[in-house]
């Protein structure tokens, strides 16, 4: 085993509990999506969303996590727009040529993968020595 492999990231037991609340707030969110009860999914945005950004904001020191955390956050930013949407029946509403209302959620998640795609395409092979956790 390398040095590499032997390094250990350490995530204090309060931060872990948020990040596993933040998983059931947000499984919460997506069933209620499913079941189109619209005051629990448009609740949950809240807990999970403000979540993630906190989870981001920790984070910040160490690149890797902080652009995968900052991907999460618009995600759950598309993903709630989307919901939000759907709960008031404008998804289908047109609002240029064929670009419906929902097809705006598409802005976040292309942030995300852009912010994915400068990480893996440019920060990370310019900074091979950094301690990254993917």
């Amino acid at each position: 085993m390398n040095q590499e492999e032997k390094k250990l990231y350490n995530i204090p037991i309060a931060y872990r509990k948020m990040e596993n609340l933040h998983i059931v707030f947000w499984l919460f969110k997506d069933i209620a999506w499913c079941m189109f009860w619209k005051p629990l999914g448009i609740t949950m945005i809240i807990p999970t969303l403000t979540i993630s950004i906190i989870i981001a904001w920790r984070t910040r020191n160490i690149f890797s996590e902080l652009c995968h955390n900052l991907a999460i956050t618009v995600w759950i930013m598309a993903n709630s727009f989307w919901m939000c949407s759907e709960f008031f029946g404008v998804d289908n509403n047109l609002v240029y040529g064929n670009v419906t209302v929902k097809h705006l959620a598409m802005i976040p998640f292309i942030t995300g993968v852009l912010i994915l795609a400068f990480y893996y395409l440019i920060h990370k092979p310019r900074h091979k020595e950094e301690t990254a956790t993917l």
